[in-house]
């Protein structure tokens, strides 16, 4: 998943279907936050933590925690863009994008 303070790869193409493990090497603790506006528009929202929407992660940050050798796992059915963050250090620019093709 990261390598410091960033996700590896911090660009992924997959095909619908799939399956990606987000699994934290670091050790600090990380999260994978879904951006609300950043999920195609039929898609389901992901975040480590289960929660159900964005307001609800970042409310309950450590809720969605991976520590060093946790991870998450979310399978990708609808095509499109997902955009997703690290809740502790987004503003130092830890984000990602997967791309689901057809």
């Amino acid at each position: 998943m990261e390598s410091g303070r960033r996700f590896e790869p911090g660009m992924l193409t997959i095909s619908a279907g799939e399956t990606v493990s987000f699994a934290s090497e670091s050790e600090e603790a990380h999260s994978v936050t879904a951006y609300e506006d950043g999920l195609p528009e039929s898609a389901s929202y992901f975040a480590s933590g289960g929660f159900e929407t964005e307001g609800e992660a970042r409310d309950d940050v450590a809720g969605g925690l991976l520590s060093q050798g946790q991870s998450f796992e979310v399978k990708f059915d609808v095509p499109g863009t997902y955009r997703y963050f690290c809740l502790p250090h987004e503003d130092q620019g830890m984000t990602g994008r997967i791309v689901v093709e057809e």
